[in-house]
């Protein structure tokens, strides 16, 4: 049967079967091969009865990320805040990019609304082509638009520290909060143990894992072949790619680049060029062989 990992912990596998949740070891060939299962893999598994499992084959994953160690993500849902703490929206370009390069989609929440309606960051994500829901995890105000972009979708929650991640999964679901509690009591996690991924499915029908933050990705963003694909991780850049009047144009500063030139008219937002361009900066550096 086929099942999809929704939990690793010291060497177990709990997939989310026809059956129900089975408990699986991994055959010893996946460590003659170097393979590691991760959260989110879908696999074929031999039920052994009692709850039990081997986990046979990892199926084909369509992307697949570093820290957290995830794959399978349809999108990545970045939290952002205008209020207390505010986010810096290089921060969430940041985390766009690396969505995008890995086949994720993006979707930008900006909570607090309540306090700060945060008109600037949801112009400028809506503008850049990105669904946003504006939320007060505190309220309950629009959470009923954040829930169609989230069902029957397998989704990451990150954002930086304090902007209510846990909160909005809260607000979507009354008691995920009690639920991730249950789970680290069982597992004994504390000074001896190291946060784990898990999935969780909600009553709306998402699937969705709470990550700790923005610098968990960062060694996603360095991985990647970034420097030649960058481009294409800014959604409002497509139209004009392709169209400057050098064909190895850096989009940074030549003369004839068609994305300054939209720059210039308007079309693209210059802070999401000045983030575009902070990140060619931090990969420009790095060699081919660092890419890879």
């Amino acid at each position: 049967m086929e099942g999809t990992i929704f939990k690793a912990l010291s060497g177990f596998y709990y997939a989310d079967t026809a059956d129900g949740i089975l408990e699986c070891r991994a055959r010893g060939r996946f460590r003659k091969d170097g393979e590691t299962p991760l959260v989110g893999d879908c696999a074929e598994i031999t039920p052994l009865g009692n709850g039990k499992g081997i986990l046979e084959r990892i199926l084909p994953r369509k992307n697949e990320f570093l820290r957290p160690a995830v794959s399978n993500i349809d999108q990545m849902v970045i939290v952002a805040s205008a209020a207390i703490p505010e986010t810096d929206p290089f921060l969430i370009d940041r985390l766009a990019v690396v969505a995008r390069l890995r086949n994720c989609g993006v979707v930008v929440c900006v909570n607090k609304c309540d306090l700060n309606h945060g008109d600037f960051l949801v112009g400028l994500y809506r503008k850049a082509g990105f669904p946003v829901a504006r939320v007060s995890a505190e309220t309950g105000e629009g959470i009923s638009e954040l829930i169609p972009l989230i069902t029957g979708r397998v989704s990451v929650f990150t954002g930086n520290s304090g902007v209510g991640k846990t909160s909005i999964l809260n607000a979507l679901e009354p008691g995920f909060h009690l639920r991730v509690g249950e789970v680290s009591e069982k597992l004994g996690r504390g000074r001896h143990t190291t946060r784990h991924v898990e999935l969780f499915r909600l009553s709306c029908g998402a699937v969705v894992t709470d990550t700790p933050g923005f610098s968990s990705f960062d060694a996603d963003l360095l991985d990647l072949n970034t420097k030649a694909r960058l481009p294409w991780g800014m959604p409002e850049f497509e139209p004009y790619l392709g169209k400057c009047r050098f064909s190895d144009c850096s989009h940074t500063k030549e003369q004839g680049c068609a994305v300054l030139e939209a720059v210039a008219q308007g079309k693209i937002q210059p802070s999401r060029h000045e983030s575009y361009r902070k990140l060619y900066e931090l990969l420009k550096d790095k060699k081919e062989w660092e890419q890879l």
